[in-house]
C-alpha cells in the first residue's frame, strides 16, 4: 500500500501527515483548493488543484490510490459543510474507483467522546465548545454518519486541541480515553503520526479512537 491521497493537505495536521508520509516512502498525491498554500515539493508528490465539493474531480484524482486520508477542516467561526458533504463526495469517489481504506481526522468532544470535555476548562467546555464550535462539531457529526454506513474500512480519529508541537511519539488513545487523566491536547505532528500508524497496523478499524496526551 504505498500511493496515498490526503484530502486537507494545506492544512496543519495535512501537512504534518504529507510530510510524513513523504518520509517513510509513500507516493503522495496532495488535493488542495490553493497549490502555492503547500510549501513542499518532492518527486514523489503530487499535487492535484480542486474543490472538494466537486464530487467529479474528487472521483478523477482518486484513481490509482491505495488508501486515503481526510483531514478537511474550516475556521470555527465558518459555517458550511466542507467536512460533512466534502466526506461523502469522498467516499463515493472511493466506491467508484474500488478503493477501501479510508482514514480521517474529526475531533474529541461529541457524539461518545463527548465525556472528555469534563476534563477541560470552564470556559472552553461551556463557552467555546457550545458557542463557538457549534457549526463545526454538528458538521463532524454528519461527516462521522457518512463514514459509518459507507461500506468502506474505516477508521475515525478525534485528537483533543490540535497544537503546533514537536512530533513526540509518545500520546495515549483509545476509545475511553475519558476514563483516563488526559490533558485533551496533542500536537498535529502526533495526530499524523497516529494516522500513519493505523494505516502501518490497523488496531482501531471500524472504531473512533480518540488521541490526547
Amino acid at each position: 500500500m504505498k500511493r496515498i491521497i490526503i484530502f486537507g493537505a494545506t492544512g496543519g495536521t495535512g501537512l504534518e501527515l504529507l510530510k510524513q508520509a513523504l518520509q517513510q516512502g509513500f507516493e503522495v498525491t496532495a488535493y488542495v483548493r490553493d497549490p502555492s498554500k503547500l510549501p513542499v515539493t518532492n518527486p514523489h508528490l503530487t499535487v492535484v488543484k480542486g474543490d472538494i465539493l466537486d464530487a467529479g474531480a474528487v472521483q478523477n484524482a482518486l484513481k490509482g490510490q491505495d488508501a486515503v486520508f481526510c483531514t478537511l477542516g474550516a475556521p470555527a467561526n465558518k459555517t458550511g459543510v466542507i467536512r460533512s458533504q466534502g466526506s461523502l463526495n469522498i467516499i463515493k469517489g472511493m466506491q467508484a474507483n474500488g478503493i477501501k481504506r479510508l482514514i480521517c481526522q474529526t475531533s474529541l468532544g461529541y457524539g461518545d467522546g463527548k465525556a472528555a470535555l469534563k476534563q477541560t476548562s470552564f470556559i472552553f467546555k461551556n463557552i467555546i465548545v457550545p458557542f463557538l464550535l457549534k457549526k463545526a462539531f454538528e458538521d463532524h457529526a454528519i461527516q462521522e454518519e457518512h463514514i459509518k454506513h459507507s461500506g468502506l474500512e474505516w477508521t475515525i480519529i478525534r485528537p483533543g486541541n490540535l497544537t503546533d508541537g514537536a512530533l513526540t511519539g509518545s500520546y495515549q488513545h483509545g476509545e475511553e480515553l475519558h476514563k483516563k487523566k488526559i490533558a485533551v491536547k496533542v500536537s498535529r505532528a502526533d495526530v499524523a503520526h497516529f494516522m500513519l500508524q493505523e494505516l502501518h497496523n490497523p488496531g482501531y478499524l471500524y472504531r473512533t479512537p480518540g488521541i490526547s496526551y
